[in-house]
């Protein structure tokens, strides 16, 4: 079975994925360097290209594989049972957004909340978007792409979560 996730979109897209993109440009480099070694003159060049060539790859499709899982694991949605209503949860995390001083980027009533923390001034910030299907509540969060791919990222993004979830805690959780 598997998980529903945050869609995203176009220029966003593009950037959530850039990592795993730029670990992908290399792993191609690398596949260049391992086909054309062959060709050099002398075999002991061509042997040391070659591995370069391999060491390279292995390690960004390695490095590209962990990107790749962590950010889908990133935008799939944390689901928690509430003895409540779509609005009544939409209410108490609707709540929680505006103590906390995050911008609602989107806001459809008992269906969906979405919102921008933001982390440095001029940067958009972390994403969350909670999604209301009646008792049901959907959390996801995602980092800043232009902040770069970071455990502080993360640890933020796990917080925010958190923060949804303690608001539904408030209304009851099942």
């Amino acid at each position: 079975m598997t998980a529903e996730r945050l869609q995203l979109a176009g220029l966003d897209r593009a950037r959530y994925f850039m990592p795993t993109a730029i670990c992908l440009y290399l792993g191609t480099l690398c596949s260049v360097l391992i086909l054309t070694s062959p060709f050099l003159v002398h075999l002991q060049n061509s042997v040391a290209v070659a591995a370069a060539g391999v060491f390279g790859l292995v390690l960004s499709a390695a490095l590209g594989g962990v990107f790749w899982k962590l950010q889908r694991r990133d935008l799939a949605y944390t689901e928690v049972a509430t003895h409540n209503a779509a609005s009544a949860n939409y209410a108490a995390v609707r709540a929680a957004v505006s103590r906390a001083g995050w911008t609602v980027v989107r806001d459809e009533p008992a269906q969906r909340l979405e919102a921008r923390v933001p982390v440095l001034l001029l940067k958009d910030g972390e994403r969350v978007t909670v999604l209301f299907r009646g008792g049901t509540v959907l959390v996801a969060s995602i980092c800043d792409p232009s902040v770069g791919f970071s455990l502080s990222g993360r640890r933020h993004c796990l917080a925010h979560r958190a923060l949804v979830l303690g608001a539904l805690d408030g209304a009851e959780r099942a």
